[in-house]
């Protein structure tokens, strides 16, 4: 299928793009290449196969919700290069 450069520069409009007449030129060249193979792809005969989602068998693991020991605040505060008044001080961003 041959794309018009009219139809790359409607795709550009809608991608939001600025694209120089040379880009213009080389996507016409391949977006149609791509729609060359899609066309291909979809000859190919299917009647025969089921529709697959996935192939390798994964299955969601949901681990139970567990209490863990808090982690006290002061260990925390240790880490920290600057502390005032029980928190982190910071550089002022403004």
């Amino acid at each position: 299928m041959q794309l018009t450069i009219k139809e790359v520069e409607y795709v550009e409009k809608l991608a939001q793009l600025k694209l120089t007449d040379q880009e213009k030129e080389k996507f016409t060249k391949q977006l149609s290449s791509i729609l060359d193979y899609v066309k291909q792809l979809n000859e190919v005969d299917t009647k025969n196969i089921e529709p697959t989602n996935q192939i390798i068998g994964l299955e969601n693991r949901i681990r139970e919700d567990e209490i863990e020991e808090k982690i006290q605040t002061e260990k925390l505060l240790q880490c920290a290069p600057n502390v005032e008044n029980g928190f982190i001080k910071i550089p002022s961003v403004f």
